[in-house]
């Protein structure tokens, strides 16, 4: 795909929201033909524009209603450390994010439990697991804005 336009950014702003839709109901929001619409659909997935197709739960009403924001800093950063540190993380399904960062910190997960006994818990399987030089928690108190939606 060489080049996104008006017509291909409408349809991924609409897919963003609600990939549920028919192509039907997406090419009349667009004003293309159905055929014309699936063929963006199709080229944006072979280009890798589109990498999935995801159904949003609500965290409440599954049971882990808390978010935390879990702030580490690593005491090694050799291969076996972040092999093991990626190994661990990638296995904990509470951890909803996890990203390599700059400055003081070296990583920040995003974590989801039921409640600070379960968050307890969770921090007690962590440090067993990876050696680290600090890991402190910070506690969502209200959540202004949460999407999946990238700014097209």
């Amino acid at each position: 795909m060489e080049k996104m336009d008006d017509f291909d950014k409408a349809i991924l702003r609409i897919l963003q929201r609600d990939a549920s839709l028919s192509v039907e109901v997406i090419a009349d929001r667009v004003a293309l033909s159905r055929n014309a619409c699936w063929r963006r659909i199709k080229l944006m997935e072979e280009a890798g524009i589109l990498v999935g197709r995801v159904a949003l739960a609500d965290p409440v009403k599954l049971g882990c209603p808390l978010e935390v924001m879990v702030m580490i800093r690593a005491g090694r950063h050799d291969a076996d450390w972040l092999d093991g540190f990626h190994k661990t993380v990638r296995a904990m399904p509470e951890v909803v994010g996890a990203y390599r960062m700059t400055g003081d910190l070296d990583y920040l997960l995003r974590v989801r439990v039921a409640d600070v006994p379960a968050y307890d818990a969770f921090y007690k399987r962590v440090i067993a697991r990876i050696p680290l030089s600090d890991i402190s928690a910070s506690f969502v108190m209200e959540e202004i804005k949460e999407t999946t939606a990238l700014p097209i």
